[in-house]
C-alpha cells in the first residue's frame, strides 16, 4: 500500500536506455553486449524495454544494429519490446524484427520537429496514419510519443492546443497508447500532472504515459504528479543516460530520468515496480563501464535507504547535521 495519497498500488516502469540513453553515447556498443545488458534487465524484473531504433544508421550509428540486437535478445511472453521508428520507412524497415511496440515521435512544438525529424508538425500528422495501419497489419502496438508536451527549448511553455493537437491526432488514428514527453527536463509537476489528467479525461480508453528528464531535478516529483494524475506508466533510462542534451548545461544534471532513481522512489512509496532495485544495480554499473560515461542516479552514488540502514558508524565521524 502507497504511503501517499492518491499513488497507485503498483506502476509499470519502462527501460529507455538502450534507445534513448545509447543513442547520447559515442561510440556505439557492441551488439552481445548490448544483449547481455537486456539479459541483466529481465533477470531484475525489468518487463517494458524501449531496446532498438530503426533511425537511418547514418543518423544513429550507435544504433544501426537494431535488427542484430532484435534476432538476439531472449523472447520471453511477459517482456514488451519496443522500438522507435522515425518515419514510415523506419516501421518499414522493423516490421520484420518481431517487436510488441514501436514509438512514433510526434513533437508538438514546431521548431522541435524541424530541428529533430525535419520534418513539420503537419507532415508528421500525416503520417502517422500510415504508420498506424502498418502496425494493425502487422499486430504491433503503436505508442505514440509527444514530445515537448509541456515546454520547449528556446521558447517556453507549449500551449495547450498544440500538444492537444498531436494527442487528439493520436487517437484520430486508432493509437491506443500515449505518453507526454518532459523533453527538456524543465517541466515542473503541476503542469506534468496537469496534463496527463487532461489526456485522461479527454480520451478515456486512452493509455497515457510519461517520459522523464531531469535537468532541473524535479523528475522524482514529476513522476509523483505523473502517478497522482494516473499515468499508466513512467520512463527512465539506466545511469540517467540520454536526452535533453540539446543545450549547454552541466552534464551532472542533463538527461533522462535514471531509472535506477525510479524503482527506488517508488519502493520508498510502497508502489510495486516488479523490479529488484539489487539486481538492477549491478546492470547500470556495467553499462557505466562500457559507456564510460558516469551515472547521475543518487541511489547509484549515494545508496538506497536500505544501504544507509545497514551501515555501521566509522571509528571517527567526520562532522553531523
Amino acid at each position: 500500500m502507497s504511503t501517499l495519497a492518491g499513488l497507485p498500488d503498483a506502476i509499470r516502469l519502462v527501460e529507455v536506455g538502450l534507445r534513448d540513453g545509447l543513442q547520447a553515447v559515442p561510440e556505439p556498443m557492441p551488439t552481445t553486449e548490448k544483449v547481455a545488458v537486456v539479459e541483466g534487465l529481465i533477470a531484475a524484473g525489468v518487463r517494458e524495454i524501449e531496446a532498438v531504433s530503426f533511425a537511418h544508421p547514418r543518423v544513429l550509428p550507435q544504433l544501426a544494429d537494431a535488427e542484430a540486437v532484435m534476432a538476439a535478445v531472449p523472447r520471453l511472453d511477459d517482456v514488451t519490446y519496443r522500438g522507435l521508428v522515425p518515419n514510415l520507412r523506419g516501421a518499414q524497415r522493423a516490421v520484420p524484427c518481431g517487436l510488441d511496440e514501436w514509438t512514433l515521435v510526434i513533437a508538438a512544438d514546431e521548431e522541435t520537429s524541424l530541428r529533430n525529424q525535419r520534418r513539420t508538425v503537419t507532415e508528421m500528422l500525416e503520417e502517422l496514419g500510415a504508420v498506424a495501419a502498418l502496425a494493425r497489419e502487422h499486430g504491433v502496438r503503436l505508442v505514440v510519443a509527444v514530445a515537448c508536451a509541456f515546454f520547449a527549448p528556446a521558447r517556453g511553455p507549449v500551449p495547450r492546443e498544440e500538444y492537444l493537437r498531436a494527442v487528439d491526432a493520436a487517437v484520430d488514428a486508432g493509437v491506443p497508447a500515449l505518453y507526454l514527453a518532459c523533453t527538456t527536463g524543465q517541466e515542473h509537476p503541476g503542469e506534468v500532472g496537469d496534463r496527463i489528467a487532461e489526456v485522461r479525461a479527454r480520451h478515456t480508453a486512452l493509455e497515457v504515459g510519461v517520459h522523464l528528464h531531469n535537468r532541473n531535478g524535479f523528475a522524482p516529483a514529476n513522476a509523483i504528479a505523473a502517478m497522482q494524475a494516473g499515468a499508466a506508466w513512467l520512463e527512465g533510462s539506466f545511469c540517467g543516460l540520454g536526452g535533453d542534451l540539446w543545450f549547454p548545461g552541466d552534464p551532472t544534471v542533463l538527461g533522462n530520468a535514471p531509472l535506477e532513481d525510479l524503482i527506488h522512489l517508488c519502493d520508498s512509496l510502497g508502489v510495486a515496480t516488479g523490479i529488484s532495485l539489487e539486481k538492477y544495480l549491478p546492470v547500470a554499473r556495467r553499462v557505466e563501464e562500457l559507456t564510460g560515461v558516469p551515472s547521475t542516479s543518487f541511489v547509484a552514488r549515494g545508496g538506497s535507504r536500505s544501504d544507509l540502514a545497514a551501515a555501521e558508524w566509522p571509528d571517527s565521524p567526520q562532522g553531523s547535521a
